[in-house]
């Protein structure tokens, strides 16, 4: 019985492992992806099934409230004074950030991508300079700059998908800011 049992299971593995090999050998455009979806499985359902929450808007709410706990109340605003050992921005510097920026990365809420800015820096130089210049000079970062676009991705691996944590996030910032930030940062390495 024993060895009738096995010999049916390695028949059946045998067919399958046929099987297998003629689907693939036939493969098309469109049967690549089926193939892979057989050789993997599908992917965990990438939409949280939070206990807590019943409805989109409840699922919404605590992802949000997992990755931005509240924040303390702002300070009061300040008035702006310009930093007194400031030296103007020049527009070798603009050119250095936006050598450092890939045109293949993803805009931010402004949806300007950085080919963008490259384009217009070359056909007039001194323009982006003067737009960053005074943010620099009184340190200021103004809030519109500091919006992203977030995308919330699964975490790969994880047993289930039923908590905040077995997600991350990924920020998609306004490409000015970026620039700014690389031209901020390589004034402070020097």
């Amino acid at each position: 019985m024993k060895s009738t049992r096995r010999s049916y299971f390695k028949a059946i593995a045998s067919a399958k492992r046929a099987h297998w090999s003629d689907f693939l050998s036939l493969a098309t455009l469109h049967s690549v992806w089926i193939a892979k979806r057989f050789a993997f499985g599908r992917p965990p359902q990438r939409f949280p099934d939070l206990p807590e929450a019943g409805n989109p808007t409840q699922v919404a709410d605590a992802l949000l409230s997992h990755f931005f706990p509240p924040r303390p109340p702002p300070s009061p605003l300040l008035t702006l004074s310009r930093y007194k050992d400031y030296s103007s921005l020049t527009p070798e510097e603009v050119s250095r950030a936006l050598t450092r920026s890939s045109n293949s990365t993803t805009a931010g809420p402004d949806h300007i991508p950085y080919s963008v800015w490259k384009s217009l820096n070359r056909i007039k130089k001194p323009l982006l300079p003067s737009l960053q210049d005074p943010l620099l000079a009184y340190q200021f970062h103004p809030s519109y700059l500091k919006k992203a676009l977030a995308i919330v991705l699964n975490k790969p691996g994880k047993p289930a998908y039923d908590s905040p944590s077995s997600f991350g996030v990924i920020f998609l910032l306004c490409t000015l800011s970026k620039i700014l930030e690389r031209i901020a940062s390589s004034r402070l390495s020097l």
